[in-house]
């Protein structure tokens, strides 16, 4: 197993630097009285292809050798991942193709196509999406750039907190959604050598708490096919993602589908930026725990903002 280090964190930052934002960093005094605490939003919403993911793929594609790169690239995504690969791919002028549940977000699927990408569609659920996948790769040769589990997608991750603490550091605290945990091991990543004394919380809907009952059981559990209205945090841990799980992190916090979608619905209402129900999670699990953020300076890693207009969550309830 490959660990990245900090020193490829240094290296990813410079090598993506022409191809994705230095997103902003936006306060709300609203939002930190509502909270108890002093809350700095990193708006990866507005990343180029509407989410972080455009950070570790851009990293994992630009460091390919042209021998590589020449069969292209693949992947299995509920969309942001893949979208982001397409997006990558489309700038170094290689081919990509995502496997995607067919119930994946038609706005995901509608940017995969804009970027050129190719889709296979499969059942949703992990299993399929591996068997999918490996089927692709035997027939194309592409290289698999994997959505987290790999320390090329980690390391570009980790540009997202080093830029959040070079910007707006000391902090207390920083908190990110957790699914598969390439953005979390980033983030503990990058905040080990910038920030060692901030503590690092994961958000996770509690539909789909396997990282929450891994990190208790001290071992990986995994879920083939949780529900839940953040579809981007469906994924279970792997090998890599684990080794920064279960070391590196303080706590992980759970929380209903309905404190995902107030949180969400609060962010468009208050600050007037679109965040899809993925990176609602963390903001619901502030105001879930007040008790653990009270008075600190803490980072939200708002990941992504690629929402089906079609089918807000709030529309429905």
């Amino acid at each position: 197993m490959q660990v990245p280090t900090y020193d490829d964190v240094v290296a990813a930052h410079e090598r993506i630097r022409s191809f994705v934002h230095r997103t902003p960093v936006l306060t709300s005094r609203f939002m930190n009285e509502r909270a108890g605490a002093r809350l700095f939003f990193k708006c990866e919403n507005l990343q180029k292809a509407g989410a972080f993911k455009a950070r570790g793929a851009v990293n994992a594609v630009l460091g390919l050798s042209d021998a590589v790169a020449a069969k292209g690239v693949a992947t299995h995504s509920s969309g942001n991942h893949g979208l982001s690969l397409c997006y990558a791919a489309q700038r170094r002028g290689i081919p990509a193709t995502v496997v995607m549940p067919y119930d994946a977000a038609e706005a995901k699927k509608a940017a995969v196509r804009d970027y050129g990408g190719t889709i296979v569609e499969c059942e949703p659920s992990i299993s399929a999406r591996e068997a999918a996948i490996a089927k692709v790769l035997a027939e194309t040769g592409a290289d698999f750039i994997h959505p987290y589990d790999d320390p090329r997608v980690i390391a570009g991750q980790a540009t997202c907190a080093k830029e959040l603490i070079e910007d707006f550091g000391p902090l207390d605290a920083v908190i990110a959604p957790i699914g598969g945990g390439g953005l979390i091991s980033g983030t503990s990543l990058a905040l080990s050598t910038l920030a060692p004394e901030a503590k690092v919380y994961a958000a996770e809907p509690a539909n789909a708490d396997d990282a929450y009952r891994s990190l208790k059981a001290g071992r990986i559990i995994t879920d083939d096919a949780p529900q839940t209205i953040a579809d981007g945090l469906k994924a279970s841990l792997k090998e890599l993602t684990w080794h920064f799980v279960s070391r590196h992190i303080d706590g992980i916090l759970t929380v209903s589908e309905e404190e995902i979608i107030q949180a969400m619905r609060l962010t468009w209402q208050r600050m007037k930026i679109v965040i899809e129900p993925s990176s609602a999670v963390a903001l619901a699990a502030i105001f879930k725990n007040q008790d653990v953020f009270s008075s600190k300076r803490v980072g939200v890693i708002l990941t992504g903002g690629n929402v089906d207009l079609d089918k807000l969550p709030w529309l429905a309830h």
